[in-house]
């Protein structure tokens, strides 16, 4: 079985490191990450025009293959679906993010756009995300939030899921979102089916323009949050909040039914527009 690592924390990201050296027990590994930092970049694959892609060999001990790519993570998982990086895979795993990717933030998690992205193009993924100190913003944990990760608890809880992934692959490819508790394997209270959350478990709160001294009409964005809030426990943030591991299978993009009145509105609109060509059906 050909297992895909990535991750939008950078190609030198430790989670990243014990992650794929963990899933060489469930399969031949093949690293492809973004050379740099591309959190939040959800499942863009970049203005390719822009970046000019590039793509270089990188070391990590104990993983036979290893590339580099300047550009997001879903750009990487594009670039292996299209052959760039040998045979076909079985299985995207995206990881580990530092920081819990529930609620809201599930929608601009470059983990989570890696593993749709698979999902998109025929293949089942794992986004595994783990929750730091004071839980993170939005899905991220800053530097100093990263001492004492139990990274190697995420990684096995990943190895487990792969497993029973590859070992039964679903009829159609899943993307199965695993958030977990910063603790010992041993200290994780169990674990659930979970809904997702209205809210992250620590939101940004304010944005507000500074001055950028010496650059007149130029400024810089400080961001403030507000404190950790409880969730329900039946939500992925509730359940991470309580010690368990949150496991959400995410779904295809569908279309939702407006308000009715809204709907009857979008639609004369779009009569009295199109009226000398009739109504498109």
């Amino acid at each position: 079985m050909r297992i895909l690592v990535t991750n939008d924390d950078g190609v030198d990201s430790e989670g990243l490191h014990v992650l794929a050296r963990r899933m060489q027990a469930a399969g031949d590994v093949v690293v492809v990450a973004p050379d740099k930092e591309y959190s939040g970049a959800s499942a863009a694959l970049g203005s390719l025009q822009s970046i000019h892609p590039e793509v270089h060999n990188f070391d990590i001990a104990g993983i036979r293959e290893t590339w580099a790519v300047s550009g997001p993570p879903a750009l990487c998982v594009m670039f292996a679906r299209l052959g760039a990086f040998g045979p076909p895979f079985d299985l995207v795993v995206a990881g580990i993010n530092p920081g819990a990717n529930v609620g809201r933030s599930v929608y601009h998690s470059g983990t989570v756009g890696a593993a749709v992205t698979a999902r998109n193009s025929g293949i089942s993924a794992l986004a595994v995300s783990q929750a730091v100190k004071d839980f993170g913003v939005e899905g991220q944990g800053s530097d100093e939030m990263l001492e004492g990760q139990c990274w190697s608890s995420a990684a096995t809880v990943a190895e487990a899921v792969a497993r029973t992934l590859m070992d039964d692959p679903p009829e159609v490819p899943v993307v199965a979102n695993i958030n977990l508790p910063n603790l010992p394997l041993a200290e994780i209270k169990g674990w659930r089916h979970t809904t997702l959350a209205t809210i992250p478990t620590r939101s940004m709160a304010a944005a507000a323009l500074v001055p950028k001294a010496g650059h007149p009409g130029s400024f810089r964005v400080r961001m403030t949050w507000g404190d950790a809030v409880s969730l329900p426990p039946d939500t992925d943030g509730g359940a991470i909040e309580r010690g368990e591991i949150s496991l959400m299978f995410l779904g295809h993009l569908s279309e939702s039914d407006p308000a009715p009145t809204l709907a009857g509105a979008l639609e004369d609109t779009l009569d009295r527009l199109l009226a000398p060509q009739g109504r498109v059906l």
